[in-house]
C-alpha cells in the first residue's frame, strides 16, 4: 500500500488498522541530541484520544505510546524513532453487519475495489484512529519548532452555522482552551456544545472548521514550484479524514476583492501592514504568521437507517450503530496542529540544509 509516508527530510510512516493489535509509526530525520518531553507527547495524544468528553465517541483508549527505537537516555539519536500505540477497546461485533455491506460516504467501497479486500472492523486503515500516529510525530516537531521560536495553535471556529467573527478570530492568541469544544470564545463554545448534543440526540452528525495560526515562521520556507509551502500544507490537511476544504488568509473571499484591497503593503521592517496572503508569497514564507482554515464534513456514520448496497450490488437497509463522533472538529484541532508542525519542521530542515 503506497501513500503511508509523508515528508521529505522529516518523514513519518504510519501503520495499523482501527481494530488491529496496534497502530504506530516510524519517524525519520528528527535531529539528534534533542531532549524528549515524554509528558508533552502524551498530553498531545490525550487531546486527540476518544472518550474524553460527552460530545465525542465513547470508545475508551488510553493511547499510551511506547517508543521502540531512536531514543537513548531521554535524547534523540538521529536514527529512526519507532513507536506503538495499542488498540485496547475494540468492539468488533459492532461492525459485523458491515462485512458485506458498504456504508454511504465511507471508504468501504473504494478500498474494496482498489485492493480486492478490506478490513471492515471500524473502517480498518481508513479510520481516523490512524491519526494518533501523526500526533506523536507532530509533538516531536512542535517541541523542536518551539525551541526556534515557532509556535502553532489551532481552535474550533465553526460548528454548523455557529461561527466566530473575523474580529473574534483576530483577537485569539495562544491560550489554553478549557472547554470541550475547543473554541476560545466561551459564549460561542456553549452554543456549539449545545448544537452538537442536539445533533447527537437526533442520531445525526454535523460539520465544522478548525482555524490554525503559525507564529514565528522564518522567512524563506517553501520550495517552488511544486512544493510551495501552502501547497504542501494543503496536502497535509487534505490527508486528514473528513477534510473537504482548506483556505489560506483571505482565501475564497479574494474573488470578491480588488488588488488594491488585499495587497499586503510593506513596512520599513519588511513586515506587512496586512496579512491577506497568510504569510506566504510565491509559495515561500515571508515572516508573517501563516493562518488557514480547515473545513470538515459531517461524520459519515449516522445513527439513522440508510439505504445502501452489499458487495453484490443488492439493495440493503443499513442500521446505524456503533461508537462515533457526532462532530469531529473538537478532536481534530490537535491533528491539524500536528500536520502543520510536521510540514514546517520539514521545510525548516530543508532550508537549513541549503545553508
Amino acid at each position: 500500500m503506497a501513500g503511508s509516508t509523508f515528508g521529505t527530510l522529516y518523514r513519518l510512516t504510519t501503520f495499523g488498522e482501527s481494530h488491529g493489535d496496534s497502530i504506530g509509526g516510524i519517524i525519520e530525520g528528527f535531529p539528534a541530541g534533542f531532549l524528549v518531553d515524554f509528558d508533552f507527547i502524551q498530553s498531545e495524544l490525550d487531546r486527540r484520544k476518544p472518550g474524553q468528553s460527552s460530545i465525542v465517541t465513547q470508545r475508551k483508549e488510553s493511547d499510551k505510546v511506547v517508543f521502540l527505537s531512536g531514543i537513548f537516555e531521554g535524547k534523540t539519536l538521529g536514527t529512526p524513532i519507532a513507536f506503538l500505540i495499542k488498540n485496547e477497546n475494540v468492539k468488533t461485533e459492532d461492525y459485523n453487519h458491515l462485512s458485506e455491506t458498504f456504508r454511504p460516504s465511507h471508504a468501504d467501497f473504494t478500498y474494496a475495489k482498489k485492493y480486492g479486500i478490506r478490513d471492515w472492523r471500524g473502517g480498518g486503515r481508513s479510520s481516523a484512529r490512524e491519526t494518533a500516529s501523526r500526533v506523536v510525530a507532530g509533538a516531536f516537531a512542535k517541541s523542536f519548532l518551539k525551541s526556534i521560536g515557532l509556535e502553532i495553535f489551532a481552535f474550533v471556529d465553526q460548528v454548523g452555522t455557529i461561527s466566530l467573527s473575523d474580529e473574534e478570530i483576530a483577537q485569539v492568541s495562544r491560550v489554553e482552551i478549557e472547554n470541550i469544544v475547543r473554541c476560545p470564545i466561551e459564549e460561542r463554545a456553549k452554543e456549539m456544545e449545545d448544537l452538537i448534543k442536539q445533533i447527537r440526540k437526533e442520531g445525526d452528525t454535523i460539520g465544522g472548521s478548525v482555524y490554525c495560526k503559525c507564529n514565528g515562521v522564518p522567512v524563506g520556507l517553501g520550495e517552488p514550484v511544486f512544493d510551495k509551502i501552502n501547497a504542501v500544507l494543503g496536502q497535509a490537511m487534505f490527508s486528514i479524514n473528513a477534510v473537504k476544504g482548506v483556505e489560506f488568509g483571505t482565501g475564497f473571499d479574494s474573488v470578491q476583492k480588488k488588488g488594491s484591497e488585499i495587497n499586503d503593503l510593506f513596512k520599513d521592517d519588511f513586515t506587512t501592514k496586512t496579512n491577506h496572503s497568510s504569510g506566504i508569497q510565491g509559495g515561500i514564507s515571508n515572516g508573517m504568521p501563516i493562518e488557514f482554515r480547515v473545513a470538515f464534513k459531517p461524520v459519515a456514520t449516522i445513527m439513522k437507517d440508510q439505504i445502501t448496497v452489499n458487495e453484490n450490488g443488492e439493495s440493503k437497509v443499513l442500521i446505524g450503530k456503533g461508537r462515533h463522533d457526532p462532530c469531529v472538529v473538537p478532536r481534530a484541532v490537535v491533528i491539524v496542529e500536528s500536520m502543520a508542525a510536521i510540514v514546517l519542521l520539514d521545510f525548516y530542515l530543508r532550508q537549513r540544509a541549503y545553508q
